[in-house]
């Protein structure tokens, strides 16, 4: 048996106005990846490819071992989908969803839901339509982890949701990490929950794959260094340098490349380091973001 739980490779999806392109994403079976980008990166279309729903027309998509599309129905009895448009019926209580998804999947734990249902502050004789926007979320969550899945797909999952909701739905998803044995794809333009959650992250924009590395390597090599120059006479070029900004002799960049050879190389250029701060997921992401569209551009 694989040790990935999927893999992407060589993904396109052609759109008259959007195309996903040269997708290769993979994932070890008990890692989180945390799948960034704006809205229209091609998030959504990545894991509706992945679960069957949207046929890709170029590459090779695998899910736990199943080629998708050919063996999607095998797949699906092992994986949890839920996204943010994901509709429960309006009429029917939750009650009646459980006990819909139960005659479905032979997976389904009923301790574990009634368990989900009181963690969530649900009511099961409650109809959909008296759910509020956060708790419909809980309920959609409830009715995929129930069923056990090795695999979750989850596509921005706190969209929406209060402050006191989002940190339900992320204490369950953490607990459920407990298990070493569940791997989830974590889709979300919010990086602070992607960054509490993940062991890798990947980074989407405009259909393309701009980054995927361990959530670590991110974490250590990204830096905002401030610099005092021997002279500012003249353009500071330092390969490694991203978004150098301020005038003179004092300047602040940002670098993914920090470790002793750019120590040495600033040192060179006769610059002297004043200060080197950490950035958080999201400032990383935004800098990415700027140059990899500057590259696009030139």
């Amino acid at each position: 048996m694989t040790d990935l739980a999927f893999s992407l490779r060589g993904v396109t999806k052609h759109y008259p106005h959007f195309d996903l392109r040269d997708l290769e994403l993979d994932l070890i079976r008990g890692q989180v990846l945390g799948f960034i980008g704006p809205n229209g990166a091609g998030k959504s279309t990545t894991l509706r490819i992945m679960m069957g729903l949207v046929h890709h027309d170029e590459g090779r998509v695998e899910v736990l071992g199943h080629p998708i599309p050919a063996e999607q129905i095998q797949a699906k009895k092992r994986v949890g989908f839920a996204g943010e448009d994901l509709r429960l019926y309006s009429h029917a209580t939750l009650a009646w969803h459980m006990a819909f998804v139960r005659r479905i999947f032979p997976s389904w734990d009923d301790a574990y839901a009634r368990e989900l249902v009181k963690r969530f502050d649900l009511r099961a004789d409650q109809k959909v339509k008296g759910l509020s926007h956060g708790q419909r979320v809980k309920a959609a969550l409830l009715l995929v982890l129930a069923r056990r899945p090795e695999l979750l797909l989850l596509d921005e999952p706190t969209t929406g949701l209060d402050p006191v909701a989002r940190r339900e739905v992320l204490g369950e998803l953490t607990a459920v990490l407990a298990d070493e044995e569940r791997t989830i794809l974590f889709s979300s333009h919010n990086t602070r929950d992607v960054e509490q959650l993940s062991d890798r992250i990947a980074f989407l924009d405009r259909g393309r794959l701009i980054e995927f590395d361990d959530k670590e390597s991110f974490l250590d090599r990204w830096r905002r260094i401030r610099l005092q120059r021997s002279s500012g006479d003249e353009p500071l070029d330092v390969p490694g340098l991203l978004d150098v900004e301020g005038g003179g002799r004092l300047v602040t960049a940002i670098t993914d490349r920090w470790g002793g050879s750019l120590r040495r190389d600033l040192t060179r250029a006769g610059t002297t380091v004043q200060t080197v701060e950490p950035l958080t997921l999201e400032e990383i992401f935004v800098a990415r973001l700027a140059t990899h569209r500057e590259e696009a551009v030139a």
